[in-house]
C-alpha cells in the first residue's frame, strides 16, 4: 500500500502572472537574512526568557536579568550578548552596571513570538510597524 503524498499538487500548474508578482514583491535576500538571524536568536529558551524579561522590566543589569530568569549571571551575560550581536537589545554602562534593553525591533519580535503566552497586549512605544527598525 503506498502512501498518499497530500503536501504537493497532482497537476502541474503556475499562475505566471500572480506568481511572478509576488516573487517580486519578496524582500531582498540580505534582508530576510537578517530577519533570519534575530529570530534565530530567540529560538533559545533561555534567551526568550531573558528577551521576555526585558520586555516586562525594561532596563536591566545582568545580575538583576539572572535572579530574574534563575541563571547564572555568566551565562545571562551570554545571551545578552547574543541578542545584542541579533540588534534585538541594546546595552549602556551606568557606572559600574552595564544596562540592557530591548531595542524596537528586538520589543516587536519578543512581542510577536509570546503573544499567545502573555497578557501583554503592546508594550509602550509600539504603535506602528516603524518601531520594527530601531
Amino acid at each position: 500500500m503506498t502512501e498518499e503524498r497530500r503536501d504537493t499538487c497532482d497537476l502541474l500548474c503556475l499562475d505566471l502572472p500572480h506568481a511572478e508578482e509576488i516573487r517580486t514583491g519578496l524582500p531582498e535576500l540580505s534582508a530576510v537574512e537578517s530577519a533570519a538571524a534575530a529570530a534565530r536568536a530567540l529560538g533559545d529558551p533561555t534567551r526568550l526568557r531573558i528577551a521576555a524579561a526585558l520586555l516586562t522590566g525594561g532596563e536591566l543589569c545582568v545580575c538583576d536579568a539572572s535572579w530574574v530568569v534563575g541563571a547564572a549571571q555568566n551565562l545571562t551575560s551570554h545571551h545578552l550578548r547574543q541578542l545584542k550581536i541579533a540588534g534585538l537589545v541594546s546595552s549602556r554602562r551606568d557606572g559600574r552596571l552595564v544596562m540592557y534593553a530591548l531595542t524596537g525591533r528586538g520589543r516587536v519580535l519578543v512581542a510577536a513570538v509570546l503573544a499567545e503566552h502573555t497578557d501583554e497586549v503592546v508594550p509602550a512605544g509600539m504603535t506602528d510597524s516603524r518601531t520594527l527598525e530601531g
